[in-house]
């Protein structure tokens, strides 16, 4: 009997691969293309993915598969608009919303926000100043660290949840 994993459980990249839609070696490929896809990887370099990961991989998904972008369109829009946003195309998708990505014209006449639906927009990081985007990186860096240690407990809860799991199955098995 296969138990579904939780929403929050980290995959497996054959998890992934499936959940997405996508063979494996593309979610290699995007790794390789694009860096803000970032798996944690345990020993022996096997790549276990996060719910936020999910999100990314299934707004690049979008934004290459359904909206048509190439490769460098997407780096664009990352660069442009940051992961965040690709990973909110991916929540949306997920939620079962029609994604139409449209440039919106600023009085400049030039696209300065992407446009994620009727009443929802984020805006490009041309505003920030330099002094902000360093503050920005250096809390980015915390905030990673931080989120590394998180998932690294995260996969010992899971391993010890499924031991325990193992141990009562077999505790079960043997009082039958």
């Amino acid at each position: 009997m296969s138990v579904a994993k939780s929403a929050d459980a980290f995959r497996t990249i054959s998890e992934a691969a499936k959940e997405l839609d996508v063979p494996q070696h593309v979610l290699r490929h995007w790794e390789e293309v694009f860096g803000q896809v970032r798996p944690m990887r345990r020993a022996g370099g096997r790549r276990y993915y996060r719910p936020l990961d999910i999100d990314l991989l299934r707004g690049i998904r979008v934004l290459l598969y359904d909206q048509r972008y190439t490769t460098k369109g997407v780096q664009k829009i990352f660069k442009d608009e940051g992961a965040k946003y690709i990973s909110e195309l991916g929540r949306r998708a997920a939620a079962g919303e029609v994604i139409d990505v449209r440039p919106i014209i600023d009085e400049d006449g030039g696209p300065d926000v992407l446009e994620l639906g009727a009443d929802d927009a984020v805006k490009s990081e041309r505003s920030l100043t330099p002094e902000m985007r360093r503050t920005l990186q250096a809390l980015l860096s915390r905030l990673e660290t931080v989120q590394d240690a998180l998932d690294e407990a995260a996969l010992a809860l899971e391993a010890i949840e499924a031991d325990d799991d193992r141990a009562s199955g077999t505790r079960q098995n043997a009082a039958e």
